[in-house]
């Protein structure tokens, strides 16, 4: 995948969060590149996670290739906001955008769990370029993300983080001591996405553990500023990430709205797909589907 002429905030002269047509069009594009790229390397592992890395596609194209200030050359560039995916094993999605950003080569897709690759199932600090934290035990990536904001903050830095997190991870605990801490410290300078598909390892997060509701309510209580949006439209992303950016003295959350395998019609909604890599017929059948929305896009139809 070519990288994009979309300019990530912090890179750009006056872009501010507006979306022209013509940007919408080519992010969707790009989304559904990336959902190509984590059905196959999931499919060449044999192993992987791809329902909840499919539910994340366009809230990660939004963060890097707008909202996260970032130079994929310069990876420890002082100035670069923070991206800490939480929800490690959703690890698929955040190396296709770091590979389509231009961190690494592509090719390096292809190692995806594979003996001595710098690509393995959870990210792994210090192995990668790109990578901010090792995550992967939920809810801790979380209070890493919290502890980089902080950071900041003491020391008078502008650098924002964001934090992805999980349905089933904001089950943990730390994760309310962590948002505890955030809201304590007015860190307005941390933003969290919940990729709100519903499902976690085998079940709704219901079945599994209990209700999360009253969510929003639950996120305000701890001192935060809830946002809702529907996670698969870059226009209420940017909608909900610019109202983040512009907020003073509290944190932000914003409340995706998602579908678990999003993008590939047999795997949307489908718990199965949790950490089910697709097989070769599925694999085929996933990439035609993608192929068919690719010309939807370019002709204006999706």
């Amino acid at each position: 995948m070519e990288d994009s002429s979309v300019v990530p905030y912090g890179e750009g002269e006056g872009k501010g969060f507006e979306l022209s047509p013509e940007e919408e069009t080519e992010l969707k594009l790009i989304a559904n590149g990336i959902r190509r790229d984590i059905v196959q390397m999931t499919y060449m592992a044999k192993s992987g996670h791809p329902g909840g890395s499919l539910s994340a596609v366009e809230i990660m194209v939004s963060l890097y290739w707008r909202f996260l200030s970032h130079r994929p050359h310069e990876p420890w560039w002082e100035g670069r906001d923070r991206f800490v995916l939480s929800k490690g094993h959703a690890c698929p999605v955040l190396y296709a955008c770091l590979a389509a950003r231009g961190y690494f080569p592509k090719d390096m897709l292809w190692t995806f769990r594979k003996l001595g690759s710098i690509l393995q199932g959870h990210p792994e600090y210090g192995k990668a370029p790109g990578i901010e934290a090792t995550t992967g035990s939920l809810g801790q990536g979380f209070g890493v993300a919290v502890g980089m904001a902080l950071a900041f903050k003491l020391d008078r830095r502008p650098n924002r983080v964001y934090v992805l997190v999980g349905d089933g991870e904001i089950q943990e605990g730390c994760v309310w001591e962590s948002a505890m801490t955030a809201s304590f410290r007015g860190l307005d300078n941390l933003t969290a996405i919940l990729d709100h598909n519903g499902l976690q390892i085998d079940g709704s997060v219901r079945e599994v553990k209990g209700s999360l509701y009253p969510l929003r309510e639950k996120w305000e209580a701890f001192g935060w500023k809830v946002v809702e949006a529907d996670g698969h439209s870059f226009r209420e992303l940017f909608r909900a990430l610019g109202e983040a950016v512009s907020t003073r003295g509290v944190p932000t959350v914003v409340i995706a709205h998602t579908v678990k395998g999003k993008g590939v019609s047999f795997m949307e909604g489908k718990v199965s797909f949790h950490g089910k890599p697709p097989t070769a017929s599925e694999l085929e059948e996933a990439l035609r589907e993608l192929a068919d929305r690719e010309r939807a896009i370019r002709e204006g139809r999706a």
